[in-house]
């Protein structure tokens, strides 16, 4: 028996990530059209992140105020259902300054690196954890897994002796 679709999302549809550009909006056009296409393959995961790109001041403000640690990091995600069996909600801090060095560091678009964070976040939602070797393991390996699924490749394997650092919360 068929699951009903939702009557305003295709039945291949996944969660609908939105992405606010305070800064480095130069990076958006690479980046629109794949988040649709990362969206789409986490189905059937519905719901909803919104993410908002920030510059390094930005990041180390809320880096501080919601971890208590100070200076920038790459991501940080607000679960707001802390259930990964719910439909995704989620507002993710990405910072555009970091994703340029380590997209300079790695030799790939920073594009790709700011997807990488979304992933991250996304799958921290999902019930994915990075505190242990094998946890951290597992779960970059599934990000590389869905970025190649969407065509642009691994993007966090392509420098694993310096990884950019992931906070999320």
């Amino acid at each position: 028996m068929e699951e009903p679709s939702q009557p305003d999302r295709p039945p291949s549809a996944g969660p609908a990530i939105h992405v606010q550009w305070i800064t480095g909006a130069a990076h958006a056009a690479e980046l629109e059209p794949l988040i649709g296409t990362l969206a789409a393959s986490l189905a059937p995961r519905t719901g909803e992140a919104r993410v908002r790109v920030v510059d390094d001041a930005e990041m180390a403000t809320a880096h501080e105020r919601y971890r208590d640690i100070p200076g920038t990091t790459d991501v940080l995600t607000f679960d707001l259902t802390d259930d990964p069996n719910q439909p995704l909600d989620a507002d993710v801090l990405v910072c555009i300054d970091e994703a340029e060095r380590q997209a300079n560091e790695r030799g790939i678009p920073a594009a790709h690196e700011l997807l990488l964070y979304i992933t991250h976040a996304i799958l921290h939602c999902s019930g994915y954890n990075d505190d242990t070797e094998a946890a951290a393991a597992a779960m970059h390996a599934r990000e590389d897994e869905l970025l190649t699924a969407i065509g642009i490749g691994p993007v966090y394997a392509t420098n694993e002796a310096e990884p950019a650092s992931c906070t999320a919360s």
